[in-house]
């Protein structure tokens, strides 16, 4: 196993004469934050504006009622047409400066996830997973500081769910190959990127809603099986405003228009509460639903190559009906009935029954569009993930894009990576390895004081295999496996409520990772890959080097490769394990100064085995009492190991 590091510093170009990402991002984020403060200017003025409008006209109404002029009644109608304009118009400028102020805050925390700083980018969540394999944990790949909040671009719920998905469930190899095409095509599109993540986070919408809105699209529409208070709903306010109109035009001095009036509250008070029920649950949200319109047509738009994204695109346009365009109906109606949350909603109601004629509009769409909903979202959230993976290569254009390579008997199951680092720290402080794992038959045991390197080793080959097995790049300059099924004992608890001690905890997990490499070696479809670290530290040193030295041999008979870290130096000496491991270690730098004992760790990675061990010398760092180099600990195995 040959073995290098290299000091990954700085972030680089993606290519010669590009802007670096942060360039990208810091320049976008300074174009919008002008275009942010000048809207939300004008938004202010415009408000003031219909304000202004809604009491002219008003005035201007109730003068005409009382003179009964028909002057004044038509001036009062071009007075009110201008508030509806004036009332349209800060709607679009109050999106218009939520559209500016998120796209600066995208992009400032897009600088911040390059320097892995995770407390200042959000983390949405689409709620636990209905089955989370046991190595999650020991790899980062969920919460907080993971593999999932390093691709947080994606933000709608579906979205979510599907990224998810992917890190938890690999790929087939020929899914990995097409999504890798597809992730390569969107890296450079960075405004497509960016709107991908900016409608979803415009909408804000939560998993439960998400799941409340598929519900009342695929359900049946209440007017269905009341259609004579739909014909109802549209008779009374002709005669209401027709019985208005003449009465100011002198045609009649009968205030017909009051008893219709009074028809039309006692009608909103029988039966005007499942409406607004209904709207509620719809319109009420609308703001979660006006930024797919958007969306649609950009994708639908696009010159896509890869055949995955060419397919995702041909869905949005099947059984005849344009997502965008029904998205863009959707979002038009949900305004129509956003206007009963106005302050003058009452008179409107009263007059015309608006919140029936706003349900009767939004079922329409719903018999119409409401079946294939379902699947234009989760097309978007296929988009989504992608774009995700996309947003990785950009910001790290060194990460390359692994092989997935077949298995045949003059290629055996092989991991060999070169320049391999942790994706989850920052370019800054990571450290890459060249790191061979391979093939069945052998095993790496990583040797090393504490502190060293060792588990983030372990994790950074699994962080990476799940990432190639998504289909996205690795923090590697080349990586080359077989498809593989992951299992890990890395991070090991007890616990308290269920009575399971520390050792017990161990047993458990190695039965998992033996379960797992039997059942892989059982369908033949992957190569089990194990990565164990400090293994039966529970119990006592000589039941523990018979029983390590018992599952590693198991688990490479049954075909597995991996990868097992460890502080006992004596079971490189015992000559089963020694004929079938490839020893590499890493090891530090021990310095005395003026300001007492310094310990550095290069995190290079090196063939061999260790020579050294820290514990006692970081006892003397912190400050405890230590034996003096002349005694003796009882014990020399616990003494290096802890």
């Amino acid at each position: 196993m040959a073995t290098s590091a290299q000091s990954q510093t700085g972030q680089r170009p993606s290519a010669a004469g590009a802007p670096a990402p942060a360039e990208v991002y810091r320049e976008r984020a300074d174009r919008y934050a002008p275009l942010r403060d000048r809207a939300n200017r004008a938004r202010f003025a415009s408000a003031n504006m219909t304000v202004a409008l809604f009491f002219v006209t008003l005035a201007l109404l109730i003068v005409a009622l009382v003179q009964l002029s028909p002057l004044l009644v038509l001036i009062g109608i071009l007075a009110g047409v201008g508030f509806v304009a004036a009332f349209a118009r800060q709607g679009k400028l109050d999106q218009l400066h939520q559209r500016y102020k998120t796209l600066v805050e995208l992009n400032t925390e897009a600088l911040r996830r390059l320097e892995r700083d995770w407390d200042a980018t959000p983390l949405p969540q689409p709620g636990p997973p209905v089955a989370t394999p046991f190595y999650a944990a020991d790899l980062d790949l969920l919460g907080h500081g993971s593999l999932q909040h390093l691709l947080n671009t994606v933000t709608t719920p579906a979205g979510q769910m599907r990224l998810q998905e992917w890190l938890l469930r690999p790929a087939a190899p020929d899914v990995v190959r097409a999504r890798q095409e597809a992730v390569r095509e969107l890296a450079p599109l960075v405004d497509l990127r960016e709107e991908l993540t900016l409608f979803g986070r415009l909408s804000a919408m939560t998993a439960t809603e998400y799941q409340h809105f598929l519900t009342w699209a695929e359900s049946e529409a209440w007017f269905a099986r009341r259609r004579w208070l739909l014909w109802l709903s549209r008779l009374l306010p002709v005669i209401a405003v027709g019985s208005l109109v003449a009465q100011v035009a002198g045609l009649t001095r009968l205030p017909i228009w009051l008893g219709v009036l009074a028809i039309n509250v006692l009608l909103t008070w029988l039966v005007g509460k499942p409406v607004e029920r209904i709207l509620d649950e719809v319109a009420d949200r609308q703001a979660l639903f006006l930024p797919y319109a958007g969306i649609f047509q950009q994708v639908e738009r696009q010159r896509f190559a890869a055949p995955a994204l060419r397919e995702l695109q041909a869905r949005l346009t099947a059984s005849g009906l344009n997502a965008d365009g029904q998205l863009r109906r959707l979002g038009s109606i949900l305004r129509f009935g956003d206007i009963r949350l106005s302050f003058f909603f009452p008179v409107l109601q009263a007059f015309l029954l608006w919140n029936f004629h706003a349900l009767w509009l939004l079922e329409r769409w719903q018999r119409r569009a409401g079946p294939h909903v379902r699947t234009w979202l989760e097309t978007l959230s296929e988009i989504e993930a992608l774009a995700a993976l996309a947003t990785l290569s950009f910001d790290n254009p060194t990460w390359a894009f692994p092989e997935i390579t077949d298995i045949t008997e003059k290629q055996p199951a092989v991991l060999a990576a070169r320049d391999l680092g942790h994706p989850l720290l920052a370019a800054e402080v990571r450290i890459g390895n060249d790191v061979t794992v391979g093939p069945p038959g052998s095993f790496v045991l990583v040797t090393g004081s504490n502190m060293s390197g060792k588990s983030t080793l372990l994790r950074a080959i699994g962080v990476n295999v799940t990432l190639a097995q998504m289909g996205g790049p690795v923090c590697a300059r080349e990586l080359r496996l077989p498809p593989v099924a992951l299992a890990t004992s890395i991070r090991i608890s007890d616990s308290l409520e269920y009575g399971v001690s520390y050792f017990m905890a161990e047993l458990q997990r190695l039965k998992l990772v033996v379960d797992t490499a039997e059942e892989t070696r059982t369908r033949g479809e992957r190569t089990p890959l194990f990565l164990l670290d400090e293994i039966l530290h529970g119990t006592n040193t000589s039941e523990r080097q018979i029983a390590v030295r018992h599952i590693i041999r198991y688990l490479v008979e049954l075909g597995a490769i991996g990868a097992v870290s460890t502080h006992d130096l004596t079971l490189v000496s015992v000559p089963e394990i020694a004929a079938i491991s490839t020893p590499v270690y890493f090891t530090e730098t021990f310095t005395r100064g003026p300001d007492g004992p310094q310990m550095r760790f290069d995190y290079a990675l090196r063939p061999g085995f260790a020579t050294s061990t820290n514990a006692l010398k970081l006892m003397e760092i912190v400050g405890l009492p230590v034996v003096t180099e002349n005694a003796q600990p009882e014990n020399a195995d616990d003494a290096s190991e802890e």
